[in-house]
């Protein structure tokens, strides 16, 4: 494959990875079964300022990327389009997904979003253009701590979920399910979407997220 037939499979397959991991959270709002961790906080955010979840999700992301500053993070192409694509994805799904009320659909609509979410993650992370806000914020704390990335994460995600959860953002089953199944299915579509970067290749990115998604 030639060098720019790559780049464009590479863009793509990062957008079409964006825009599904936003959608794949709006399906887990519709379920209404709990969220995953840093979409609480976006949640209970929304409760309290009457702002859409995707608009805060956006914010948040702005925030966090600020953040990378004095932890002297690089950013790439995939890392600012995951602050605004993930959020505009997520409104406009939420825009087209009618709320579930009964369990036999909120069940279903759960575990797809779970699977979904999973697809994307392999999708954005395998195009390789650099970790999202909040991937690169464990990262970078754990090199400027020493810390590991699981402890790194777990704080991180830990906080973000009592702060959402005490503004009005869902927690339940769904929260669980989705920290317990999210690495493995992350890292089953990782292999399926990897693409092998050639030498040389300046497109991509210096840094990747799959450390603080995948490992310990």
């Amino acid at each position: 494959m030639s060098i720019p037939a790559r780049l464009g499979r590479r863009l793509i397959q990062l957008y079409i990875g964006l825009a599904l991991y936003g959608a794949s959270s709006a399906v887990l709002v519709r379920a209404g079964l709990g969220l995953e961790p840093w979409n609480v906080l976006h949640q209970g955010l929304s409760e309290l300022t009457g702002l859409t979840i995707g608009v805060m999700s956006i914010v948040v992301g702005a925030v966090v990327l600020l953040l990378w500053v004095p932890l002297r993070q690089r950013p790439g192409l995939g890392t600012v389009s995951n602050v605004f694509v993930i959020g505009l994805a997520m409104d406009g799904a939420l825009a087209l997904v009618p709320d579930a009320r009964a369990l036999a659909v909120r069940v279903p609509l759960l575990l797809a979003g779970i699977v979904l979410n999973g697809v994307a993650t392999g999708l954005y992370i395998a195009a390789r253009f650099g970790p999202g806000p909040r991937d690169g914020l464990m990262t970078g704390l754990h090199q400027r701590t020493g810390r590991s990335i699981r402890l790194m994460r777990t704080a991180v995600e830990v906080a973000v979920v009592v702060i959402g959860f005490a503004f009005g953002g869902t927690i339940g089953v769904g929260t669980v399910l989705y920290a317990v199944s999210i690495g493995p299915l992350a890292q089953l579509f990782l292999r399926v979407f990897a693409l092998p970067a050639p030498a040389g290749d300046k497109t991509v990115a210096a840094g990747t997220p799959e450390r603080a998604i995948l490992r310990p």
